[in-house]
């Protein structure tokens, strides 16, 4: 059977606790900022105007995305390969989720909303890291966040040491590339991505 309906779907799946629906909030808490505070890493989750969808990883040191109000986040864009499918996706259709992490947390921070792209000097000066400002910020308007239950992260033991690979089981980011781009050097990629990654 393909579920094709929400009726079909609510045959598979019983009824949410009422808890699942109360706990959802319209604008962010003491606990929703705190948890920002603390989370390092973000996932951003875009479409386009199609719908066709994507997820990109944002990483900085714990509190990068800055609070504004109860409605309001901002993102730094830091520099990257400038191929800007996230803000792309943005400049079509608004509609943005956010997925917050903390090292040692098993629970995550979901938040839903509409973003805009910010440029002007003034909103970016509180995103600099090293004193380089990001090229651009995404102002996010807050519609829905949740604290979501640890039981993903539970069950992929997801900070459990044990569960780290040795990262010889996959190749470097350079080989991979290499093998899907006719003509490609591994190590010069390598050796480009090392040197970048000194200057984070």
């Amino acid at each position: 059977m393909t579920v094709a309906t929400y009726s079909e779907l609510r045959t598979v799946y019983k009824p949410p606790a009422p808890r699942a629906a109360q706990k959802v909030l319209d604008h962010l808490d003491v606990h929703c900022r705190n948890f920002i505070a603390l989370s390092p890493l973000c996932i951003l989750s875009s479409a386009d105007a199609d719908g066709q969808a994507d997820a990109s990883p944002r990483g900085d040191p714990p509190g990068f995305v800055h609070v504004l109000d109860d409605k309001t986040l901002l993102l730094p864009d830091r520099l990257g390969n400038n191929q800007v499918d996230s803000l792309q996706n943005i400049v079509e259709n608004p509609g943005v989720g956010l997925l917050f992490l903390v090292p040692g947390m098993n629970e995550t921070l979901r938040v839903k909303g509409k973003a805009e792209i910010v440029t002007d000097a003034e909103a970016l000066e509180p995103l600099t890291l090293r004193r380089r400002p990001p090229l651009s910020g995404l102002k996010v308007t807050v519609e829905e966040t949740f604290l979501h239950c640890g039981r993903a992260l539970l069950r992929s033991r997801m900070w459990d040491p044990d569960t780290r690979i040795d990262r010889s089981a996959y190749p470097t980011y350079g080989q991979v590339l290499a093998d899907q781009i006719p003509g490609a050097d591994a190590k010069a990629i390598d050796d480009s991505e090392e040197e970048a990654n000194l200057r984070l």
